[in-house]
């Protein structure tokens, strides 16, 4: 029997309706034949509540007994969603993640999947169960505490489950209907992608845009699961969302694929660092261990041993940033004559494998953000990526703009 993984995300089972309404769905999948298994995220709104209740009781937490109390949100899901099916006659019984199990690190509120057996929802099938619906976000540790998987973590339980029983799809269903090729919200004239390349959602993904988590998609990639994003609150359609697949899926593409936005980043400068070998090393080693997600890094031309190192990094995380430079100067590992953050900036990002092989994207980029009197402070390329920092107020103007030059809502 062929194995299907579906995903519901909170705001899907938001309540005892909406759960009915993804039991449907699920219904129907059993109907087409398939042994399902079901992730679930808590209800929309609960995990936001049960870490609050933490931080009201504890602010210096336990983290084990964080993810105890976090974690208690999906528990709940799959229990009304096992009930709901039950209700409509289909086999079917709640999983919670040490009973699967799904094997974590001990990382808790971060952990990794390690492997998830397959034995026991195998023999379940085998006796007649029809559909598993397993707790998402979380797993448990080699030592046996319950772990969680940081947020977003249920589309990452439903790749990895994808991955682990040869699954023929893994549906992701959420509020909305697809990946577009901006936030809507933005541009109107947005367009719903059919298909989208692995690699071109990794790094929208990690560019900001929300639909899907980065991990999941990793994961993905990895183990060649096909993705579908889809909406649970639209009529069913075998056709609808959008699929997550390999490249050689796509018959025809444009040459970017979409355009990405980060809305609060910071640019931070150290200025007059001293230029030597390690100092690299030696400024972003106390970063990464103060736990700043630094992105885009460029370093100017050193000027009688003397050189401006540039980064950029979430606007929350700034504090944190200044703190580890100033005690990495007074402990001696750095030399700088000062720290400058620009708090005022956002990301820009526009996204395609065509990039491959078609010259000129980079100077279409910057011709469009200039006619548009866009001033460009800091840029980073990869293979499939461009990426540019600008004045936080003309982010909107600029995806627009992009949108519209690389003609974004137009079919390939």
């Amino acid at each position: 029997m062929s194995v299907l993984v579906m995903k519901f995300g909170g705001t899907s089972v938001a309540n005892p309706d909406r759960i009915r309404r993804a039991a449907k769905r699920v219904a129907r999948e059993v109907a087409n034949g398939h042994d399902v298994i079901v992730v679930v995220s808590a209800m929309s709104g609960k995990t936001n509540e049960l870490v609050g209740l933490v931080n009201e009781i504890s602010p210096l937490f336990d983290a084990r007994e964080y993810d105890a109390v976090v974690s208690s949100g999906e528990n709940v899901t799959a229990g009304l969603m096992a009930l709901t099916l039950q209700e409509m006659d289909i086999p079917a019984r709640s999983w919670q993640g040490w009973q699967v199990p799904v094997q974590t690190t001990s990382r808790h509120g971060a952990a990794r999947i390690l492997d998830i057996p397959t034995e026991n929802i195998n023999a379940k099938f085998a006796e007649g169960m029809k559909v598993a619906v397993v707790a998402g976000f979380q797993g448990v540790s080699p030592e046996g505490r319950i772990t969680t998987l940081g947020r977003g973590g249920s589309d990452t339980t439903a790749v990895a489950f994808a991955a682990a029983f040869g699954a023929v799809r893994c549906d992701i269903y959420t509020d909305v209907d697809g990946v577009y090729t901006t936030d809507p919200r933005i541009e109107s004239k947005a367009r719903k992608l059919d298909r989208i390349a692995f690699e071109e959602m990794l790094e929208l993904a990690s560019l900001g845009a929300k639909v899907l988590q980065t991990r999941s998609v990793e994961l993905a990639m990895r183990y060649k699961v096909k993705l579908r994003v889809l909406s649970s609150f639209e009529e069913y359609d075998e056709n609808a969302g959008t699929l997550v697949c390999d490249e050689e899926e796509i018959v025809e593409q444009n040459v970017v694929a979409g355009v990405a936005y980060q809305r609060d980043e910071a640019k931070m400068t150290l200025i007059s660092v001293a230029d030597r070998p390690g100092i690299a090393a030696a400024i972003f080693g106390p970063l990464a261990e103060a736990g700043v997600n630094v992105d885009m890094i460029v370093q100017n031309i050193s000027e009688e041993g003397r050189t401006d190192m540039t980064f950029s990094c979430p606007v929350d995380q700034v504090a944190r940033a200044e703190k580890a430079m100033l005690e990495a100067r007074e402990s001696g590992e750095i030399n700088f004559h000062d720290i400058v953050a620009d708090k005022d900036v956002a990301k820009v990002s526009v996204v395609g494998i065509g990039m491959r092989s078609h010259a000129g994207v980079a100077a279409k980029m910057f011709e469009v953000l200039a006619s548009e009197g866009i001033n460009i402070k800091v840029i980073t390329t990869s293979e499939i990526k461009i990426s540019v920092l600008i004045d936080r107020k003309y982010m909107e103007l600029a995806v627009q703009a992009l949108h519209d030059a690389f003609e974004l809502d137009k079919a390939a």
